[in-house]
């Protein structure tokens, strides 16, 4: 998931290419080498720079996808967006090697820690599924057995990131998906969050993420449904 970068007092670092892999047909995973790496909590994101020859620079912010462990390595998952500045040359042009600079973590709030007990709500529109599959990922490898319900909205079946690995989740991780394009499109509504997520009165840790008008929407059907607002944590894009 990209956002416009927010200059900050961490440092850049230089971070190198090590392997990539599609998701979907516009959104491809990169895996980063990234030597002094401090590590990061699953939800934080990166700050991504790219320089050209005359000086001219862009940046974006994108989710890591990643949980962290021993190694100084970061994954990301970037969505290509035709009219971007940056996507496209990271989705397209940048080869195993490359060099790009990184400035991380960044974001304290919108995080999951293995050792949270709450169950957890995570709905997702889109690239929005990112950070939120850095928990999914963060719970697996710390093999915790704190229940998760992932309800997550995409355009077409073709269009979910991380599909075969989401099929191949273990229990205590139930997966809703709803397609708003297609046949039969449909959008996430009350019912759905209400049939497809935790009971107010169980107090889980809600995660929302994706464009702003679905993060909208859905933080306001969870606190209509009684979720207090705190427990309802957002990331919007868009």
């Amino acid at each position: 998931m990209a956002r416009t970068a927010i200059p900050g007092r961490l440092s850049w670092r230089v971070a190198t290419l090590a392997e990539t892999r599609d998701e979907t047909a516009t959104a491809r995973t990169l895996l980063f080498d990234v030597p002094g790496w401090p590590g990061h909590l699953p939800g934080q994101h990166v700050d991504i720079r790219l320089t050209a020859d005359d000086g001219y620079s862009a940046q974006r912010s994108y989710s890591i996808a990643s949980h962290y462990g021993e190694d100084s390595q970061i994954e990301l998952t970037v969505q290509k967006i035709r009219e971007g500045e940056v996507s496209p040359y990271l989705t397209e042009i940048l080869k195993v090697g490359d060099p790009v600079e990184v400035r991380g973590p960044v974001g304290g709030w919108f995080v999951w820690r293995p050792t949270d007990t709450p169950p957890v709500l995570l709905v997702a529109g889109g690239s929005g599924i990112v950070p939120l599959m850095a928990m999914i990922r963060a719970r697996r490898a710390a093999k915790s057995r704190v229940p998760f319900r992932l309800i997550y909205s995409v355009r077409t079946p073709e269009d979910v990131i991380y599909a075969n690995e989401l099929r191949m989740m273990e229990g205590g991780l139930d997966v809703h998906l709803f397609f708003s394009r297609g046949v039969t499109p449909r959008r996430i509504g009350v019912a759905d969050i209400n049939t497809h997520g935790w009971p107010a009165d169980f107090e889980p840790d809600c995660f929302v993420c994706g464009p702003t008008g679905f993060v909208e929407t859905v933080a306001d059907i969870l606190v209509a449904l009684g979720h207090r607002p705190r427990k309802v944590k957002t990331e919007r894009f868009g």
